[in-house]
């Protein structure tokens, strides 16, 4: 266990402890047996993933565990595929109700959210303790839906503000035992994170602006006869590298920039969280370095065929894991025991009858 001295007091950092060799054996067999069953074995696969990820991540000393079963991941998947065929075949029959159709998701889609965070926290322990979530569909609508709404229709200028109602729903109704979390993320502070990938979708559809220029001027001028003597196959062929020009670099910087904002709010929100109203949560992610980790995963696993994907798996869990923590108002032991007196805020039982997980 790490100990910091840099201002936040008795800094406990969560460590993970697996390695490559040892997941690259749980990988292969969840994706040989995926494959076998035509993905059927998938749900199964995560709940060996998420196991040996939790298991291997410390914190104090202890690990998480992870109490799922695939059975549940597979129902929730299933339950959720009919849903999305049903509203696909009745759009496919009557095409004027495709029109309502959208809307119908949206109005349950909160329910689905809603079941999935309840479900993840609720197969998720530390030191015995099961977590717990307690929002409501009606909630998860208000935050997830109308906050993306929101944000798109800003174009994503009031982003800050959407991420702010989604982080405050998921954790102030998150529950550890008996004992709650809190945060109140300042939409300042959001804002000060949000302006560089904001400049980084300007800069790109500059970029890609001036490239579809450059790649669409000839198209005009061919068309006005500049160029009478190209083939139909030239001006198709320029036509598609003219789009393509245009279309992946906004798609990279779309994703950069999406990522380098992700890392900004993961980092503001865990330093506005209380655990139990007086222990901080801590997170001090570098968005370049994560942002390097990340791109050098997928260029090592795209170019090994995927063979490195768990050496990229761990890499990425292992840094997640050293830069996030949490900084005890006292004795941890003494903390520990209190929440352990008071018990579990859910049952098992509840977790093998009725828990699905739908995927969200």
């Amino acid at each position: 266990m790490t100990f910091a001295d840099n201002g936040t007091g008795n800094l406990k950092r969560a460590e993970f402890r697996g390695n490559a060799r040892e997941y690259f054996g749980i990988w292969i067999v969840n994706v040989l047996l995926t494959i076998i069953t035509l993905g059927i074995y998938s749900a199964w696969a995560k709940v060996r993933r998420m196991r040996y990820f939790r298991a291997n991540t410390y914190l104090d000393g202890h690990s998480f565990d992870y109490h799922a079963k695939g059975l549940q991941i597979f129902l929730g998947r299933f339950i959720l595929f009919i849903v999305l065929s049903i509203i696909n075949v009745i759009t496919t029959v009557y095409p004027l109700l495709g029109i309502a159709t959208p809307f119908v998701f949206l109005a349950i889609l909160p329910w689905f959210v809603v079941r999935s965070l309840k479900f993840n926290a609720r197969v998720t322990s530390y030191r015995n303790v099961r977590l717990d979530f307690v929002g409501t569909a009606w909630g998860a609508f208000k935050a997830m839906i109308l906050g993306g709404l929101v944000s798109a229709l800003s174009l994503g200028i009031l982003a800050p503000f959407a991420s702010r109602w989604v982080n405050r729903y998921v954790f102030n109704n998150l529950r550890y035992g008996d004992r709650g979390f809190s945060t109140d993320p300042k939409v300042g502070a959001l804002y000060r994170g949000w302006v560089v990938p904001a400049m980084m979708v300007v800069i790109g559809l500059l970029i890609a602006g001036a490239i579809g220029w450059i790649l669409i001027l000839p198209l005009v001028m061919q068309s006005s006869g500049a160029f009478q003597n190209s083939s139909n196959e030239q001006q198709i062929v320029l036509t598609i590298l003219a789009v393509y020009a245009v279309i992946i670099p906004i798609i990279l910087i779309f994703a950069a920039a999406g990522f380098v904002y992700r890392v900004m709010v993961r980092n503001v929100v865990l330093n506005s969280t209380l655990f139990d109203d007086a222990h901080p949560l801590y997170s001090d992610l570098s968005r370049g370095r994560f942002f390097w980790i990340y791109l050098s995963n997928f260029v090592i696993t795209v170019l090994t065929l995927g063979l490195m994907r768990p050496w990229a798996a761990c890499r990425e869990a292992r840094y997640i894991a050293s830069h996030t923590g949490v900084i005890p108002r006292g004795d941890i032991g003494e903390i520990m025991a209190s929440i352990q007196a008071s018990g579990n805020a859910i049952s098992a039982e509840y977790t093998d009858m009725e828990g699905m997980d739908f995927g969200f």
